[in-house]
């Protein structure tokens, strides 16, 4: 690359502007109808009822970025969309399907945002939200995404996240990319999105959209989702396929669905669940999840309390105590006050297998991107340096040097490393827990509410329940539990791979009871 990088938002605003002006003209229908916090399931009866076509939704969705992506409350959450004509030319197409009684499933006609860090082919660029990708433009869709285009879903354009998924520096600021500018909360501008799936949160939970996806390699599905008051599933290792996204590391990489409940999540996971013979870890599963969505699902569920993932704040310990008893009511047995019985010691070989698997998984990922203006880290490295100036006017890129300098030789290592994290947090971990006490699964805070956007100092990160289950590449729901103050905070629910239906049960039947989301007020907030 020799020009200087340039900025999405030229054509984000030439898109939202002819947006605009065909918004106000959409029908009667659509302008009568009420999106506010709309489900999957609302859509599609009004849809199947003929009040509103699919058209019409595309149309109150680019109306809605554009009020308030970068206007209004200014949330930065997408970064790139398709023409609107594009989108609405799919939409027509699936209302016709629908018309000649051709329903592909519960995500027919319904739109959707990736995260800016998976791969399609319609011509948007997948730039890991660094300007040195702002044309890379990769010629096949992610697994997922096809997935998700067969099941009838739109997907109209791509979130903003923390640049290279939170994997470029020690200081960074959640949220943040060269390429899309700093993701601000819904609930409250000051603040921040946790990272590094940013945009695909804040879009959600904001109503710009009804769905997203995500990605996680350590919390980057559940913090963001906690932080912004919504619903994600961060799935078993290989029940999502990997290929074709942009990744950290492929022992712990996933993505995972975002949505305002517990239901619009799981028919997005059932959207993309498939076997991707491009991705080793991919496994089938015989049937969808929805079956799990049960009113009754806590009754009888032995539930692991753990304490040694609580004490960073005061204020979500207080609202998790006072939702123990929501669980008890509805027929839960809690066994409280649990430590994992082995103790968590797998942070330090997490981190080696972070850096180990970056280096070598990007240039297996370019590898497959020949056409891409980077082949490798170091290449990575170098433009970073060259173009600091609108790349790196924050923060650095030290995780970048250390992982670049990881060798063949320290491949033995590496090994060991990843069989001791997995181990510890795994079948040490988890595992053991579960069956020293006959659990069907653990709960814990989610993370700590929504700190100050700092870009000098970086995050105000306090702690979070991620680590178990994203080293032992577990599944993991967090849902919406209530606030502090005017902030949202989540309750994690996590088990042993493969859980996911237990898992779902125990969320959805929580979340019926507790009702914990609430919409924001989308004005800036100073606190």
């Amino acid at each position: 690359m020799t020009t200087k990088p340039k900025s999405s938002w030229r054509r984000l605003l030439l898109t939202l502007f002819s947006a605009g002006l065909l918004w106000q003209s959409q029908g009667v229908a659509a302008a009568e109808f009420n999106f506010q916090e709309v489900t999957v399931e609302q859509l599609q009866t009004a849809m199947q009822a003929d009040e509103l076509s699919a058209e019409q939704v595309v149309r109150h969705y680019y109306g809605q970025i554009a009020k308030h992506n970068e206007r209004g409350a200014d949330l930065r959450a997408v970064t790139q969309l398709l023409p609107l004509a594009e989108a609405l030319s799919v939409a027509r197409a699936l209302d016709q399907e629908r018309a000649q009684g051709k329903l592909r499933g519960p995500l027919h006609g319904v739109p959707v945002l990736l995260k800016d860090n998976i791969d399609t082919a319609d011509g948007l660029a997948n730039t890991a939200g660094s300007l040195l990708l702002a044309d890379h433009y990769p010629s096949t869709d992610a697994y997922i995404v096809q997935r998700l285009r067969d099941a009838g879903a739109i997907v109209i354009g791509k979130a903003n996240l923390s640049e290279w998924a939170n994997f470029r520096s020690t200081g960074s600021s959640s949220g943040w990319s060269s390429y899309g500018g700093q993701a601000k909360n819904p609930f409250d501008t000051s603040r921040s999105t946790c990272g590094s799936s940013a945009g695909s949160a804040a879009a959600v939970s904001g109503n710009l959209i009804p769905l997203a996806v995500g990605t996680e390699t350590d919390g980057s599905l559940v913090c963001p989702a906690a932080i912004t008051g919504i619903v994600t599933i961060k799935p078993t290792l290989g029940l999502l396929s990997r290929s074709g996204i942009i990744p950290i590391a492929h022992s712990q990489d996933t993505a995972g669905p975002m949505a305002r409940s517990v239901s619009d999540a799981v028919y997005m996971l059932d959207a993309m669940l498939g076997e991707d013979p491009r991705d080793e870890a991919s496994y089938a599963v015989s049937e969808g999840f929805a079956q799990h969505l049960k009113v009754d699902g806590l009754q009888g569920k032995r539930i692991g309390v753990m304490r040694d993932l609580m004490g960073y704040h005061s204020g979500v310990d207080a609202v998790f105590e006072g939702q123990l008893q929501v669980l008890e009511n509805a027929g839960a047995e809690l066994v409280d006050d649990l430590s994992f019985v082995n103790g968590r010691n797998w942070g330090e070989d997490e981190f080696t297998v972070l850096l180990h698997e970056f280096k070598y998984g990007l240039a297996d990922y370019f590898a497959q991107h020949p056409a891409a203006p980077y082949q490798n880290l170091a290449g990575l490295l170098e433009a970073n340096n060259r173009f600091a100036d609108s790349i790196m006017p924050f923060f650095g890129q030290e995780l970048f040097v250390m992982a670049d300098a990881r060798t063949g030789e320290q491949q033995a290592d590496y090994e060991a490393a990843l069989a001791r994290a997995k181990q510890a947090a795994g079948a040490d971990g988890i595992d053991a827990t579960l069956a020293e006490y006959d659990l069907d699964l653990l709960i814990a805070p989610t993370t700590a509410p929504a700190w100050k956007i700092d870009l000098i100092n970086g995050d105000n990160y306090s702690g979070s329940a991620s680590s178990p289950a994203a080293v032992a590449g577990y599944p993991h729901i967090s849902v919406p539990m209530g606030f502090v103050e005017h902030l949202p905070v989540g309750m994690s629910f996590f088990a042993g791979a493969g859980a996911e239906g237990v898992l779902i049960e125990a969320a959805f039947a929580y979340e019926q009871l507790s009702q914990a989301r609430r919409a924001p007020s989308l004005m800036p907030q100073h606190h």
